[in-house]
């Protein structure tokens, strides 16, 4: 019997190429049809091998979910962006590749997460996901966050709600 080994660790510099690439899939597949065309090409664009090198080398921690030598996962967090928020830590990106969606390794990446934020002595932490992205709203809402807050982001010329999720 073969074991198949799943595991969450720190991204590592030589991860930036798979990082990239589980980004590229991930994003194109989350936003198409969201996010105008050209701003979601030129953003999946921008983070390329090497901006993913250096984002392993930033002040953000970029965790990796790692099945049998594959990166089918990837979540970035650090402390909480928006200040008038009374959470000290943030998620700032979790995705995985799609042919991994559905299987409970988001939930396994997002509870490492958490559990790393918490470990950081972080009191709480904030999500945020646009509002037309129902699978990432269900998913965090199934997860036990609140919906505290609205914001806008811009694409190009169109501005998209997003929703702040937040957890205790």
């Amino acid at each position: 019997m073969k074991t198949l080994s799943i595991d969450v660790r720190r991204a590592e510099p030589q991860d930036a190429r798979a990082i990239s690439e589980t980004h590229r899939v991930s994003w194109l597949h989350t936003y198409s049809g969201l996010i105008p065309h050209k701003p979601l090409i030129n953003m999946v664009e921008r983070r390329n091998e090497n901006w993913w090198r250096k984002a392993t080398r930033g002040p953000a921690t970029l965790l990796v979910l790692d099945v049998a030598g594959t990166v089918a996962g990837y979540a970035t967090l650090g402390l909480n962006r928006a200040k008038a928020l009374p959470y000290e830590g943030e998620i700032y990106e979790i995705y995985l590749r799609p042919e991994y969606q559905g299987l409970g390794l988001g939930r396994m990446l997002f509870g490492e997460a958490r559990r790393l934020l918490k470990s950081l002595g972080c009191d709480g932490l904030v999500v945020w996901c646009l509002e037309d992205s129902e699978h990432a709203e269900r998913f965090f809402r199934s997860e036990g966050g609140v919906d505290i807050a609205e914001g806008m982001e811009n694409f190009g010329d169109k501005d998209l709600k997003k929703i702040g999720f937040a957890w205790r």
